[in-house]
C-alpha cells in the first residue's frame, strides 16, 4: 500500500501531464520559443531554437490560474508572490499577453482545456494572496468616486512615499521621476534627466526673476535646476511627505532657500490669482482624474499671469474615456490607484475651452520607453538591495509595471506629450517666432 508521501508525488505528476497536455494544445501556434517548468521538476520545450526566456510554476494553483480564473491579472498574482518566475528576456516574456489574448479557440478546445485544468489538483496549503491595498477597497468604496482630495493624497501617499531610498536605487542623481530626453539611446539617464529638465526650462523661457509655479514637484530637481541655471522664484507643491522632506534637504544643502520653496500642498488649494509668470506640471495631471481636468486647467489658468507661460508634460493614451482593460486594471490595482489617462485631442481641447493657447506639442514617446527600460535595468542590478525597502511582492509590482510600460510606449499604445501654452493676451504673444531658441 503507497504511503501518503507516494500518493502526493504520483499526483503531482499526474497533474503535471495534464498541464503539459493544455500547454502543448495552448501554444500551438507561438511562434516564439519558451522553456517551461513545472512544480513537479518537468520540463518542456515549446518552440525550436534558444528559449527566449523560461517559465516556472512552482504550484498548480499557479497553472490553473492561467486557464481557469475570470480575473485577467489573477497570473500576475501569483508572479508577485514568487509562484510563478520568469527567467531570460523579461520583455518576450511580457509580449505573451498579446498572443493569449489574441488566441482563436473553438468552444470545443475551450471546453477541453477547462476539464483538464480542473482536474489538476491545486494545492491546498497555497493561498492566494490580495495584494490590493487594504486602504484603496475601503476607501473607494466609501468615497464612490476615483479623484478626491482624500484619495489623491492616499494614492500619492501608496505610488509616491514607498522608499526614498528604493527610489534611488534606479533613478538618477538627482530623483527625477519622469521621462527623460535622449539626444541619442547611447546617452546615459542621468545627461538626459539634465537635458529634460533644461529643455523645459528653454520651452518656458524662462529669465531671472520670474516666478515660477510647479504643480507636483516631485523631489524638487525641476525647481532646483530652474532656480540655479535660470535665476528663476521657484515654488513646487506636492502630496507625498517623502518627497516634501527630501526636497528641503536638497533646497537647504545646495543654499537656495532664497529662490526655492516646496508645500505639501493639493493643487485645489492654491490661493490667489495671476501670481506666477510661468507654471510647469510634469507627470502630475495623470492623477487628477478626467472629471477633474476642467478644473485643473483652470486652477491653472487662473495662478498665471496674462500672456504667462504653462508647460504640462504628461502620459495620454490612444483610446478616451480610461475604459476597463487588463492594463487601466492593473495600473489602479498595484501602481496608480487614481490614475487616468486620456488621449491627447482630448487634453489639447480642455486646455483651450480653459482660456489657453496652444503653441507647441511634442512627442516624447520613444524617450519614455529608453527611460523605463534604464529604470528596470537598475531595479533589477539593485534586486537584493531593494529588499531592505521594499518586499519582493512589491519589488515585482514594479518590475512588471515598468517594464509592461516600456513596451506600451514602444507599440505607440501610450504617449506622452509635453503641451506649451500661454494664457491669452491680446495684441501679443509670449513666445518667438521660431522654435530656435529652444533647439540650438
Amino acid at each position: 500500500m503507497k504511503n501518503s508521501s507516494e500518493m502526493i508525488v504520483q499526483s503531482a505528476m499526474f497533474g503535471a501531464d495534464l498541464a503539459k497536455h493544455i500547454l502543448y494544445r495552448l501554444f500551438r501556434d507561438y511562434d516564439g520559443n519558451i522553456h517551461i517548468c513545472l512544480w513537479d521538476g518537468s520540463k518542456i520545450h515549446l518552440g525550436h531554437g534558444h528559449p527566449e526566456f523560461s517559465l516556472t510554476f512552482r504550484c498548480s494553483k499557479a497553472f490553473q490560474a492561467l486557464i481557469l480564473s475570470r480575473d485577467p491579472l489573477h497570473f500576475a498574482e501569483f508572479y508577485f508572490q514568487g509562484l510563478v518566475d520568469v527567467d531570460g528576456d523579461f520583455y518576450s516574456a511580457i509580449k505573451l499577453r498579446h498572443y493569449l489574448t489574441s488566441l482563436q479557440l473553438s468552444l470545443l478546445d475551450k471546453a477541453a482545456l477547462v476539464a483538464k485544468a480542473l482536474r489538476v489538483k491545486p494545492d491546498k496549503t497555497l493561498s492566494i494572496v490580495d495584494t490590493t491595498p487594504q486602504w484603496r477597497k475601503t476607501l473607494g468604496q466609501k468615497l464612490g468616486i476615483k479623484s478626491s482630495k482624500k484619495l489623491n493624497r492616499h494614492s500619492i501617499s501608496f505610488h509616491y512615499d514607498v522608499s526614498n531610498d528604493f527610489y534611488a536605487l534606479w533613478l538618477d542623481e538627482q530623483m527625477v521621476y519622469s521621462c527623460a530626453y535622449y539626444e541619442d539611446a547611447s546617452q546615459s539617464l542621468e545627461r538626459a534627466q539634465r537635458n529634460k529638465l533644461d529643455h523645459i526650462c528653454r520651452k518656458l523661457r524662462l529669465k531671472p526673476g520670474e516666478r515660477l509655479l510647479d504643480i507636483g514637484c516631485g523631489w524638487g530637481a525641476l525647481v532646483c535646476w530652474a532656480a540655479e541655471h535660470y535665476g528663476v522664484i521657484a515654488h513646487g507643491i506636492t502630496l507625498s511627505q517623502n518627497q516634501y522632506e527630501h526636497a528641503q534637504r536638497t533646497i537647504k544643502s545646495r543654499g537656495l532657500e532664497e529662490q526655492v520653496s516646496v508645500e505639501l500642498l493639493d493643487y485645489r488649494d492654491l490661493q490667489g490669482e495671476a501670481k506666477y509668470d510661468k507654471l510647469v506640471s510634469v507627470g502630475m495631471f495623470e492623477h487628477v482624474g478626467l472629471k477633474n481636468l476642467p478644473t485643473y486647467f483652470a486652477i491653472a489658468n487662473r495662478m498665471l499671469k496674462p500672456g504667462g507661460l504653462f508647460l504640462n508634460h504628461g502620459i495620454t493614451s490612444d483610446e478616451g474615456g480610461w475604459k476597463k482593460t487588463v492594463s487601466t486594471e492593473f495600473i489602479n490595482r498595484y501602481v496608480f490607484p487614481d490614475g487616468q489617462l486620456e488621449t491627447v485631442s482630448t487634453v489639447q481641447a480642455l486646455m483651450e475651452d480653459g482660456g489657453f493657447e496652444i503653441h507647441d506639442v511634442e512627442d516624447l514617446r520613444q524617450h519614455y520607453a529608453l527611460t523605463l527600460r534604464e529604470w528596470v535595468k537598475r531595479l533589477e542590478v539593485g534586486h537584493e538591495e531593494a529588499l531592505n525597502y521594499v518586499t519582493e511582492p512589491v519589488y515585482r509590482v514594479w518590475r512588471l509595471y515598468m517594464a509592461a510600460c516600456a513596451m506600451q510606449f514602444e507599440e505607440g499604445n501610450t504617449g506622452i506629450y509635453q503641451i506649451l501654452v500661454s494664457k491669452r493676451k491680446p495684441f501679443s504673444s509670449p513666445v518667438p517666432f521660431t522654435r530656435r531658441d529652444i533647439y540650438c
